[in-house]
C-alpha cells in the first residue's frame, strides 16, 4: 500500500517536471506606471477687512432767507419833454449845427431891432452832458449891404434854467453902438464849459439866419 502512494507521488512529480520543462515562456508583465498625483497646495491669505464707512446723507440745499422788501423810493425826476417849437413859437436851429455838446438850440423870432418891434429876441439851448454848467454866448454883426463883418464878441453867459436848459434874452440896445448896423445879419455861436472853465463843446457858427436893424425896414 505504501509503495503505491510513493509511486504515485513520484509519477506526479515527474509529470509536473515535464510540464514545467515544456510550458511556453510568458512575456514579462511591464509594471503599470502610475502618473504622479498633482499636489494641491492651499495658501491662506489674510485680507484685512476695512469697516465700511457709514453712508453720508446727501447735502440738501438750504435757500437763504428772502431779503426784506426795499421800501419804495421816489422816482428820480425826469427831464422835461422836448418843447414843441411850432406850438411855442420857437424856431429851431438846424440839428446839423448843434454840435456834440448840445441837443437843441432855438430862437424866438427871425429878426429884432433897436427901434422897431420886435426889439427883443430869446435864445434857448439844451446841453447833453450834465457836467456842462455854463454856456457862453458869442456873436458878430455882418453887414447885409456890404462886406463889413465884426469880430466875434462874448455877450455873456446864458441863464441856467435847470435840467440842462439855458436861456438868454437880448434886445436891440444890447448891441454896442459901435457894432450896430442899419441892416445886418446877427450871427452867433454857443460854447459850453464845466466848473473848471474847460470847454465841453460848442455849436457850429450859426450865420445869416437872424436879421438885425436899427430902424424899421
Amino acid at each position: 500500500m505504501k509503495r503505491i502512494i510513493v509511486l504515485s507521488l513520484v509519477v506526479a512529480m515527474a509529470l509536473a517536471a515535464c510540464d514545467a520543462a515544456y510550458a511556453p515562456t510568458q512575456a514579462p508583465v511591464e509594471p503599470t506606471v502610475v502618473p504622479p498625483t498633482a499636489e494641491v497646495i492651499v495658501v491662506t491669505v489674510e485680507v484685512p477687512v476695512t469697516a465700511e464707512a457709514p453712508a453720508v446723507p446727501a447735502p440738501t440745499a438750504t435757500l437763504p432767507p428772502a431779503p426784506p422788501e426795499a421800501a419804495p423810493t421816489e422816482a428820480p425826476p425826469t427831464e422835461a419833454p422836448p418843447v414843441d417849437n411850432a406850438a411855442s413859437g420857437q424856431l429851431s436851429v438846424d440839428a446839423s449845427l448843434w454840435g456834440e455838446a448840445f441837443r437843441d438850440v432855438t430862437y424866438s423870432n427871425p429878426s429884432f431891432s433897436l427901434r422897431c418891434p420886435p426889439t427883443q429876441i430869446t435864445f434857448n439851448a439844451t446841453v447833453n452832458d450834465p457836467a456842462t454848467n455854463a454856456v457862453d454866448f458869442y456873436f458878430r454883426m455882418e453887414d447885409r449891404k456890404g462886406t463889413t463883418i465884426t469880430e466875434w464878441k462874448n455877450l455873456g453867459r446864458m441863464e441856467p434854467m435847470g435840467n440842462g436848459n439855458f436861456s438868454l434874452t437880448i434886445s436891440g440896445e444890447t448891441i454896442h453902438p459901435d457894432l450896430r448896423m442899419a441892416l445886418a445879419w446877427f450871427d452867433f455861436q454857443l460854447v459850453g464849459t464845466n466848473r473848471l472853465g474847460q470847454v465841453m463843446g460848442r455849436t457850429e457858427k450859426v450865420v445869416q439866419l437872424i436879421t438885425y436893424t436899427i430902424d424899421c425896414p
